[in-house]
């Protein structure tokens, strides 16, 4: 997946046209939505909506889109029943992929997925077969014009941050999920705006690419990300540093 972190697999969506932002709002909606049922209204508590709330500022969603997610979710308004599944399998060359899958039809969700995985030279494979190469971490990404490398490091290290990568334009800090929030503060304290806070799914190695191997393993992503039930894909490759991204 492309953006700031190839490891990381962060995916910051830039909607090409009309129909790919309709369909992220729509994505964002439902998890938002799936965050509330589980776990309330309110943020501070819910880390989840928390973050769902995110991902709605990073992609300029309609604050009244976000109200009649949060409604749905609440019960002030009928919504449909969501199952969470995550799906695993292998792509070209043999990388690993996860699959965060949000569906009101196990059956045409599966459907899909198993789908665009034999298509694109992949294979759905069983529960638990890539799941375990991967670790749940917080990510949070600052412009270098926020703070020098030092003040960033000092802050987020302090704060029990695991690591931060520094790349050519920004910083990338690393946590532990339990950390997130202690980080998140330190951040915020010290006036440290993010570009972007995620917990996502991490690989604990990656598999080198040929050109043409991520281009393929991108043509897969693309497709699953396409299909309505899914959320988030996630892929141990290491894709070519000068790769085309759009």
């Amino acid at each position: 997946m492309s953006g700031h972190s190839k490891w990381a697999n962060i995916k910051r969506k830039k909607g090409k046209n009309d129909a790919i932002r309709g369909k992220i709002t729509t994505k964002i909606g439902r998890e938002i939505t799936i965050a509330v049922r589980m776990g309330g209204t309110d943020p501070v508590g819910n880390m989840r909506l928390k973050l769902a709330l995110q991902k709605a500022k990073e992609n300029n969603i309609p604050k009244d889109n976000i109200k009649r997610a949060i409604q749905k979710g609440a019960g002030a308004a009928e919504g449909q029943s969501y199952e969470e599944i995550i799906y695993e399998g292998y792509g070209p060359a043999g990388v690993a992929v996860t699959v965060n899958v949000l569906t009101d039809n196990r059956n045409r969700a599966a459907a899909a997925v198993r789908h665009e995985f034999a298509k694109h030279g992949g294979n759905l494979g069983e529960t638990g077969c890539v799941g375990w190469m991967f670790n749940s971490k917080g990510i949070f990404v600052v412009s270098k014009d926020q703070a020098d490398e030092d003040k960033i490091m000092e802050i987020t290290l302090e704060a029990g941050a695991d690591d931060v990568k520094t790349g050519d334009e920004e910083y990338e800090i690393i946590t532990a999920p339990d950390a997130f929030d202690d980080v998140e503060k330190a951040l915020v304290d010290n006036n440290i705006e993010m570009e972007h806070a995620q917990i996502t799914q991490v690989p604990d190695n990656t598999i080198k690419l040929t050109m043409e191997d991520a281009k393929k393993l991108d043509n897969l992503v693309d497709a699953l990300d396409e299909i309505d039930d899914v959320q988030d894909v996630y892929h141990n490759g290491d894709m070519p540093d000068d790769m085309d991204e759009d």
